[in-house]
């Protein structure tokens, strides 16, 4: 049996982006595919949740995996990321990389690859991790 562990490394993953309104209108539609709006929003920056975006250096060029619930949102977010400015990179789809992985690729505004992949069914401990200042 398969067990993922998610949400024990990273606090937050920040790019660096060329155009940030291109960049807002982005990643806005694809965030609501997940049920999520921009959090916080400035002049140079934007974010949701550990996910932040600013306009302040040279554009980062990374991959970035977005976790789906299920093949429909793999679907959703593939057509609304192209809808949105981005690029396809990979529709959706089986991948070869474990069983059940289904997962689609779009390059945003920048070129960074934003996937979603959808790991097959499984049951979440907690819909997220609930930090509390001591």
């Amino acid at each position: 049996m398969m067990e993922f562990h998610r949400g024990r490394l990273f606090d937050h993953v920040h790019i660096q982006v060329k155009d940030l309104e291109a960049s807002r209108r982005f990643y806005r539609a694809v965030m609501e595919v997940f049920g999520l709006t921009l959090q916080r929003e400035g002049p140079t920056f934007f974010n949701t949740d550990e996910f932040y975006v600013t306009s302040e250096g040279t554009p980062s060029r990374i991959h970035l995996a977005l976790q789906a619930p299920d093949r429909e949102t793999v679907h959703r977010f593939h057509q609304v990321a192209l809808a949105a400015g981005g690029r396809d990179n990979g529709a959706p789809g089986e991948r070869k990389y474990h069983p059940g992985y289904y997962a689609a690729f779009v390059l945003d505004p920048d070129g960074n690859n934003i996937e979603t992949v959808f790991h097959g069914p499984a049951e979440r401990s907690a819909p997220s991790v609930v930090l509390r200042a001591l």
